[in-house]
């Protein structure tokens, strides 16, 4: 029997990258699978990848009230969660004297206030030995220059993750963090940051990791699967870093 037989998986950000690549694991794990983005072509798209009974919905985990928006259409379906991994996120980079306002609340909007509301409102909907496993970053564990909102954001996902341990355990939700060193995904391009900056970012990145390459969405989802499944009944408010030991060596 497959590991997610029979039960049912909300991958939220799940229409590219390591979400999407989250989802596909799941899926053949046998779940059924759930995903969340901001782009309804990506969503279908994704969809049609992930196969089966695949559901898709539109979620801008930035917007007000996003969160009990999601669950009022899970509630409506009558879906209940066996496990969440609360991957949409945001990432821009700036140097610290060209910070604005606007990239500090859109960051904190989505990463840190949207994954705190989402979690409190889709708390009902979770099955007893239910697994929330959250989308860190390494970025909270190093100086990176220009990182310095996304790193603060990531910083208070890992909080989360032991804070909200000690609180939804009682109802037998456990929760850990997963945070990637640096990963091949679309999100790359989307930093903010100019085509020659960004090639040099990422070189300068690759010397650092001893393994001299980045991460792959696929070894990411390996470890979401792991902190969601049985075996791993015994993990609670953890920390997992995959990042090549580029924060170890």
């Amino acid at each position: 029997m497959k590991r997610f037989e029979n039960k049912t998986i909300l991958v939220t950000g799940g229409n590219s990258g390591i979400g999407l690549s989250t989802a596909l694991a799941f899926a053949r794990e046998g779940a059924r699978v759930i995903i969340t983005g901001r782009d309804q072509a990506t969503l279908d798209a994704a969809r049609e990848q992930i196969g089966g009974a695949t559901l898709a919905l539109r979620n801008d985990q930035g917007a007000p009230g996003a969160g009990q928006t999601l669950a009022a259409q899970l509630s409506e379906r009558g879906v209940r969660l066996d496990a969440l991994f609360l991957n949409a996120g945001v990432a821009k980079f700036a140097p610290f004297e060209q910070i604005d306002e606007a990239l500090w609340d859109d960051t904190f909007n989505v990463n840190v206030k949207g994954a705190y509301f989402t979690i409190q409102a889709l708390t009902p909907l979770f099955n007893p030995g239910a697994a929330i496993v959250l989308n860190g970053s390494v970025n909270a564990r190093i100086g990176m220059p220009a990182s310095s909102v996304y790193a603060a954001s990531k910083a208070a996902l890992i909080t989360f993750a032991k804070t909200l341990s000690a609180e939804l355990l009682p109802r037998g939700v456990r929760v850990n963090v997963v945070s990637p060193g640096p990963v091949t995904t679309p999100l790359y391009g989307r930093l903010g940051l100019a085509p020659a900056d960004l090639t040099g970012m990422a070189a300068a990145i690759t010397e650092q990791i001893p393994l001299k390459r980045f991460g792959t969405p696929e070894e990411i989802a390996g470890a979401v699967l792991y902190l969601s499944a049985p075996e791993s009944a015994f993990i609670v408010g953890t920390e997992l870093i995959i990042d090549g030991g580029m924060t170890q060596l």
